[in-house]
């Protein structure tokens, strides 16, 4: 078995007071100094402990700020492997149908466990959402954050580590049909948002499975 250096044992302690501290992320941790005492470490091996975490996508290191716990949650950029596949249509339709399978549950889930902080926050992107879309600018980054904060507003702690596969799906999404559709995409969004707002698990559901049956189906008549 391989010897772990001292920055890898000094990783694993410092995942660890991530842990028990409960740090969310955005969440600023202590100086390189102050980590360097509670590790009981030099302030080389701090760095170098913190470039691991770094590297798995725990925290992010801001230059000038200093280190925060990332919001990619130890999640790999791209866990499964999408930049690989060659056919983009057929991951594109995959993704939907994968889709389809996750997120109207999702819904339902964020309907019933948001906080108002959580539905606050959802609020917000939703509004910039439909400020871009009003606006007819590229708004697909806002609307993948608006499906992420959904699974974040769910509180199931796998369901907000399959973030990547939503977002990615979005993204590829839009990137992949000719015509973008804002007056439906405006439309079911605000249906979705009003149900989790409202506490309605099954609206939640049903106007999720809606949006996404609609962008199914709006893909499959394009490839015709």
């Amino acid at each position: 078995m391989e010897k772990q250096t001292l920055a890898e044992v000094a990783s694993q302690k410092l995942l660890q007071m991530i842990q028990e501290k409960g740090y969310v992320p955005g969440d600023k941790l202590p100086t390189e100094v102050e980590l360097s005492e509670v590790l009981e470490v030099g302030r080389n091996t701090v760095r170098e402990a913190l470039r691991i975490l770094m590297s798995r996508n725990i925290v992010t290191i801001r230059q000038g700020s200093g280190t925060f716990l990332s919001d990619k949650n130890g999640v790999a950029d791209d866990p499964l492997g999408f930049t690989m596949i060659e056919d983009r249509r057929k991951l594109t339709e995959d993704l939907i149908q994968v889709r389809v399978m996750l997120e109207p549950p999702i819904a339902a889930l964020a309907a019933q466990n948001a906080t108002e902080e959580d539905i606050r926050c959802l609020e917000q992107i939703l509004l910039d959402l439909e400020e871009m879309i009003e606006n007819r600018e590229d708004y697909s980054e806002k609307d993948s954050q608006f499906h992420a904060q959904i699974a974040n507003c769910s509180h199931n702690l796998v369901m907000a580590n399959l973030v990547p596969v939503i977002t990615d799906g979005v993204h590829i999404f839009a990137v992949s049909v000719r015509e973008t559709e804002y007056e439906q995409t405006l439309l079911s969004h605000r249906r979705i948002f009003e149900a989790i707002r409202d506490r309605k698990p099954v609206e939640a559901q049903q106007a999720m499975n809606f949006h996404l049956m609609y962008n199914d189906n709006r893909y499959k008549e394009e490839g015709r």
